[in-house]
């Protein structure tokens, strides 16, 4: 007999409770949990062989749907490599629910194979981390496993959200025989758990509506957030009738026709120092633009308001006054409607400074226009020449994924008057592993066109992604091939050392064609301008999942990196 069914149990839980994705890296020691959720029935699934791409293809899907989304892996070090993708799910708060199969702490140090410390792996990565007890007949353990299953997947989808881990012993035998049924038990309990609404007591909007009253240069400004079309709604209606300024990098995904975009090329500038705030309202998670960053470091607000759900006091400018708990559609809406009836009330405006705002629409409205007339002009094939043909070619609503490095960077630049669904980036931690597995794990769920921008390290790094079965068919993947690290060129330290070329760029000859070829991706290449329109259009006309391949000079593509900077400035 080896139906073990509180995991069979765990899998209708997981249902119950509204999972519909897991995806599975192949192991004979969780071969119990994988049959769980493949023979339910009602679980899409999907099937991995690399545990790092896996985590993170699972993340894109996390992250599109936002639900979590199911992880399984045998025991040993195949649940070392979650770890790059539970981490970045951690800080960008996408749900997860990871599932890591184990031996009984028995075999610890017994020469037995695949058998090390996973109790707690993911450290503080996770929001929490549980393990059952593999006396799977006992009673106490069938109602452990049943509450334990009910409170991760609770905890995975309540704000902030983020992975939480159960560590699953499992004893032989595992494998089940011929005629033995996989049904749940009618001892499943699904245990919901209700939401906190936060509201602000009248006091503290008081005391918010006097710090308001007493700015007269009043900014806004989105950090890393998903599309939300009732936070842009009130953000342009506080754009539109008040004259405040609205900023937000590409990855904010605020889309008012008004938004300051291209911060990034123009608070370096003289004169910069007048755009300083006198009250900073920010919300989401990370900020992308280092310049803005400094800037605001260097010109610290009087009052500085941040909106967060996250569990952490976050003040990556240094200036943070007032941290307001909630969500920032709700805040705004309240904002909105408080000073609105305010202003009525009292028959007068805001008394803020809309020149202000004024000032910040120039300085935005100099630097899109510098930016055109630079691309316009600039006659060398190169990173920049690439993405501004195909950003000018993508048609429909694209949902943009974007790689770490100089590719999100030149995104922030480049990508600002697309119409995107939406655009994402692994910003949590930053790293450039799983991009690739990241954007084809959306690209299954989102069931829409799908860009990748992604460097050729990270490119190459992550190319265990494609050993996923059935790629999807949406997805449009550009690599931009500069033979190496190329941020390492344009940064000032490593750009000026002997060594960049071996320690840092890390030179190499490798293409994604091969790769193509192996995995039924059609392959596009271009390495000059004259022909870059053509192939553009080609690519992204194609009927099906495509990669083009740029090859590009890291020398020029410096060149003209700053020479972009310098136009503005």
């Amino acid at each position: 007999m080896a139906i073990l069914q509180p995991l069979i149990d765990m899998a209708e839980i997981c249902y119950q409770q509204g999972i519909r994705h897991v995806v599975i890296s192949p192991g004979s020691r969780s071969a119990a949990l994988t049959l769980a959720f493949a023979r339910h029935g009602g679980f899409q699934a999907h099937v991995c062989t690399d545990e790092r791409s896996a985590g993170f293809i699972a993340l894109g899907m996390a992250q599109q749907i936002d639900s979590p989304v199911v992880l399984i892996c045998t025991s040993g070090s195949a649940a070392y490599n979650f770890a790059p993708a539970v981490s970045e799910a951690f800080f960008q708060q996408i749900p997860l629910l990871v599932l890591t199969a184990d031996r009984p702490k028995e075999w610890q140090h017994q020469y037995d194979g695949q058998t090390i410390y996973q109790t707690g792996i993911f450290g503080q990565h996770v929001k929490r981390s549980f393990e059952v007890s593999p006396d799977y007949q006992h009673s106490d353990v069938q109602w452990a496993i049943n509450r334990v299953t009910n409170e991760a997947i609770n905890l995975a989808s309540i704000a902030p959200n983020g992975p939480v881990h159960i560590n699953v012993p499992i004893r032989e035998p595992f494998y089940p025989v011929a005629g033995e049924d996989f049904n749940a038990s009618g001892a499943v309990r699904i245990i919901h758990r209700q939401e906190n609404e936060v509201v602000w007591p009248q006091a503290v909007w008081e005391e918010l509506l006097d710090e308001w009253e007493a700015a007269s240069k009043i900014l806004i400004a989105g950090g890393q957030g998903k599309p939300d079309a009732a936070l842009n709604r009130v953000l342009d209606r506080i754009i539109e009738e008040w004259q405040i300024p609205v900023l937000g990098d590409c990855i904010a995904n605020l889309s008012g026709k008004e938004i300051i975009r291209h911060h990034d090329l123009f608070l370096g500038a003289d004169g910069a120092e007048n755009l300083r705030p006198d009250l900073l309202i920010t919300f989401g998670m990370s900020f992308l633009s280092k310049e803005f960053k400094q800037f605001i470091r260097k010109n610290p607000p009087r009052y500085h308001w941040n909106i967060s759900e996250d569990a952490f006091l976050a003040d990556p400018f240094q200036s943070v006054t007032r941290d307001i708990p909630g969500k920032a559609t709700v805040f705004f809406e309240n904002l909105f409607e408080k000073l609105d009836y305010q202003s009525f009330v009292e028959n007068s405006d805001l008394g803020h400074d809309t020149s202000y705002y004024s000032f910040w629409v120039q300085n935005e409205r100099k630097a899109r226009q510098k930016k055109h007339e630079m691309l316009k002009n600039l006659s060398s094939f190169g990173d920049l020449t690439l993405l501004d043909c195909i950003f000018k070619y993508v048609k429909n609503k694209y949902q943009l994924h974007i790689s770490n490095s100089m590719s999100v960077r030149y995104a922030n630049v480049l990508a600002t008057e697309n119409e995107w669904s939406g655009v994402f980036a692994n910003r949590g931690t930053s790293g450039i592993d799983g991009c690739l597995s990241t954007a084809i794990g959306a690209a299954r769920v989102n069931g829409q066109p799908t860009l990748l921008v992604v460097g050729d390290v990270a490119f190459l790094y992550d190319r265990n992604g494609l050993l996923i079965d059935n790629l999807p068919q949406n997805l449009k993947i550009v690599v931009l091939n500069n033979a190496g690290g190329n941020i390492f060129r344009m940064i000032d330290g490593p750009g000026n050392l002997p060594e960049l070329e071996t320690f840092f760029e890390t030179r190499h000859s490798f293409s994604a064609r091969r790769s193509c070829e192996d995995s039924g991706i059609a392959y596009f290449r271009v390495s000059d301008l004259a022909g870059t329109e053509g192939i553009v259009k080609e690519f992204l006309d194609f009927d099906g999942i495509a990669l083009l391949e740029g090859f590009t000079d890291p020398v020029e593509n410096t060149r003209a990196w700053k020479a972009l900077k310098r136009a503005v400035y």
